[in-house]
């Protein structure tokens, strides 16, 4: 990760660690590398998504860990400072300001090691579909819903699940779905 955060301009480099702060303080369920690596390869910078998300982990694991070991700015830099692969100049600069800016209003509950194993959910979409004709079959007029769940993962990187699901498996999803509501009521 050390060595593609170099390649990360300062400005995109202090959005990333905006986010990941806020993320970590549960104010954003995660951190949308997908829509940050498409602004950044516009820029003109060569990262693919795999890359940013390792270097999303990497920092979430930087300031999650500082918090932890309640960490002044000047032992974070310096414990930067120390790593066997050295950041660059613009990259320390960004995580000295971004954590002596945010960095103690990190809630660190006594059970931040212990981190949920689970996604977040943020956002769901879906559309009905109509399945006109196939290779092997020319009129068949099949309907179906495909649903895209925006979820987020433990360490905040969100991305896409997509399914879809004929007319009664939706009608099964569906009655799941108004029993969970009906169980929430009684709470």
């Amino acid at each position: 990760a050390a060595d593609k955060i170099r390649l990360i301009p300062q400005d995109f480099l202090a959005e990333l660690c905006e986010q990941i702060m806020q993320h970590l303080n549960h104010k954003i369920p995660g951190i949308n590398t997908a829509e940050l690596c498409q602004r950044i390869q516009t820029s003109g910078v060569d990262i693919n998504i795999g890359d940013l998300a390792k270097i999303a982990n990497t920092l979430s694991f930087l300031f999650s860990t500082a918090a932890r070991n309640n960490l002044s700015t000047e032992e974070l830099v310096t414990t930067l400072g120390s790593g066997v692969s050295t950041l660059p100049k613009h990259a320390v600069q960004v995580i000295r300001h971004v954590w002596n800016e945010q960095g103690k209003a990190i809630a660190v509950s006594e059970d931040a090691g212990n981190m949920a194993t689970v996604g977040q959910f943020v956002d769901m979409k879906w559309k009905l579909g109509v399945a006109m004709s196939s290779d092997t079959c020319r009129s068949l007029k099949y309907p179906y819903v495909t649903v895209t769940l925006k979820v987020a993962d433990p360490s905040g990187q969100i991305t896409d699940k997509s399914f879809e699901m004929t007319i009664p498996q939706f009608k099964n999803f569906f009655r799941q779905f108004k029993e969970m509501a009906s169980v929430l009521e009684t709470v």
